[in-house]
């Protein structure tokens, strides 16, 4: 059984929606990976689902992954090398730290949310969406 379908606090819709959102003012794409097996490794996971899912081959390369895998309530937020380098570790820790307070509520969603919020702000900042810009890849919650 689907463990997101069990876990209403997951609300893929909204999720999207503020990825929409995020994207509008910028040219980064941003993702979101939930997964149903337990992450002893987060940021090991995550960044196998940045490359499987293309991240990596991004125009300007400023893709945000975030990964969460309630199992084992872990997950790990990360950048594409075009946005690492304009904000460090230390706004990717912050990011997560904001993100934390929520999952440890069990609220999900809003800690999705949140992340993503913050990462479209950094990336609108250094990427802003321009009048030819394309949506590289879907907004899609992808669930492994």
């Amino acid at each position: 059984m689907n463990l997101f379908t069990r876990t209403p606090n997951i609300d893929h819709a909204r999720i999207e929606a503020a990825i929409a959102a995020a994207e509008r003012l910028t040219s980064g794409e941003i993702r979101v990976v939930l997964s149903h097996r337990a992450a002893p490794e987060p940021i090991a996971a995550a960044q196998h689902e940045f490359t499987r899912l293309g991240m990596d081959r991004t125009a300007a390369r400023n893709g945000v992954l975030i990964f969460l895998a309630p199992r084992s309530r872990t997950f790990a937020i990360i950048g594409d090398t075009g946005i690492h380098t304009h904000c460090g570790a230390e706004f990717w820790r912050e990011v997560a730290a904001a993100m934390e307070a929520a999952f440890r509520r069990d609220d999900f969603t809003s800690g999705l949310i949140l992340g993503i919020e913050r990462a479209g702000a950094l990336l609108a900042t250094h990427f802003p969406r321009s009048p030819d810009d394309r949506n590289e890849l879907p907004n899609r919650v992808e669930v492994v």
